[in-house]
């Protein structure tokens, strides 16, 4: 462990440069051609890493980035994206500066420093450990986690079968706990189609969507049960034209936050079930739970403890915990694959204004992960 903390305290310099260039080249989900050029530096820093790089193609972004390490142990895979929810230009707004140790920039922490960490720990692993005895490792990063995954999640996947454990770069939680447990994900729309009127002259006449749409989100407020982890949030509506017109037309989008995998279908089934209370006005549900909850099965609590026990070589502690945000993580962990989310970088600020990571935790957070890879080798 010593030999890997060592190499990766000698990183420091090329894994900031790596984080300092993946940032500055700005990739909203979004841009095609601003994803491209960021993948385009990202193989040639893998390549350089001692990867062999191949692109997998998706239909509305950038082609997705996969490398691989040999090995004769078993295979390893480290997720992560490289897409960002920042628009074109938000480096003037946020420049990439460095001011009480800590480095500031849009998608720094969610998540180039993950990237920047998992091939720097890769890296490592392949020049300290004899390829005998070191696991086979691929890194899959993609361009579209930010917007659902829905180019990436079947390579997501099918990977996840093919490995025997995942290890997310996602950023760490407060302090650097690792994250052994997230919440599943929905969203859904609900549209009413009324009847519009004069809302002076007769607005008997009409049927009011928006009146209609107002019931039907106490309904919907009625299906949360904190206790058990669900949560639904009315977060955008939109209705009627003006004041003075019966609405014709309302819709609301929610997002819905499962911790049970059970809780899923049961959500979407209670949506579905929403009926008009009014027979004048069409109501319809669409969307659905697109992301399973990470569940903390035996096989993340082991690999929990494989990371716990490597911290613990490095003289530091190494705590767990769970989050409301969903991850890639998510897809892997629901095949019953042993996954371990937040070994990427310690900051704070994931789409915010103040986005930063700590400089002088990205190379422990690397010897971290290397060390992990190496014992789950060995066991």
């Amino acid at each position: 462990m010593n030999a890997l903390i060592s190499a990766c305290d000698r990183e420091q310099g090329r894994l900031l440069d790596v984080v300092r260039t993946l940032v500055a080249r700005e990739s909203p989900s979004t841009d095609r051609a601003a994803l491209e050029t960021c993948a385009v530096e990202l193989v040639g820093f893998l390549g350089s890493a001692g990867a062999s790089v191949t692109r997998v193609a998706a239909e509305s972004t950038a082609a997705h980035v996969v490398a691989e390490w040999p090995g004769g142990g078993p295979r390893i895979l480290l997720v992560g994206h490289f897409d960002t929810v920042w628009p074109m230009g938000q480096l003037v707004r946020m420049p990439i500066v460095e001011r009480d140790g800590k480095l500031f920039g849009p998608g720094i922490f969610d998540m180039k420093a993950g990237l920047a960490i998992g091939l720097t720990a890769a890296r490592v692993l392949a020049a300290e450990v004899p390829e005998s005895r070191r696991p086979r490792v691929t890194l899959l990063a993609t361009s579209d986690e930010e917007v659902g995954s829905r180019s990436s999640r079947t390579e997501i996947e099918r990977r996840a079968r093919e490995s025997a454990a995942v290890l997310v770069l996602e950023p760490a939680l407060a302090g650097g706990a690792v994250k052994t447990a997230r919440k599943g994900v929905g969203e859904f729309r609900l549209t009413a189609h009324g009847v519009s009127s004069h809302a002076g002259v007769d607005p008997g006449a009409g049927a009011s969507a928006i009146h209609e749409l107002a019931r039907q989100i106490l309904a919907v407020v009625a299906l949360n049960d904190p206790g058990r982890g669900l949560t639904l949030n009315v977060g955008v509506i939109d209705g009627g034209t003006r004041s003075n017109v019966v609405a014709e037309r309302a819709s609301a989008l929610v997002d819905v936050r499962v911790t049970r995998a059970e809780d899923a279908p049961r959500v979407e089934a209670a949506l579905a079930g929403l009926k008009a209370t009014n027979p004048r006005v069409r109501f319809e549900v669409s969307g659905g739970v697109n992301r399973p909850p990470m569940e903390r099965t035996a096989g993340v609590a082991r690999l929990y403890e494989l990371a716990r026990a490597v911290a613990r070589e490095m003289g530091r502690v190494l705590a767990e915990g769970a989050t409301g945000g969903a991850s890639d993580g998510n897809f892997t962990a629901a095949l019953g694959v042993p996954t371990l989310d937040g070994l990427g970088a310690l900051g704070d600020g994931a789409h915010a204004l103040h986005e930063h990571v700590v400089i002088k935790e990205l190379a422990p957070r690397a010897a971290l992960l290397a060390g992990l890879m190496a014992k789950i080798a060995e066991n």
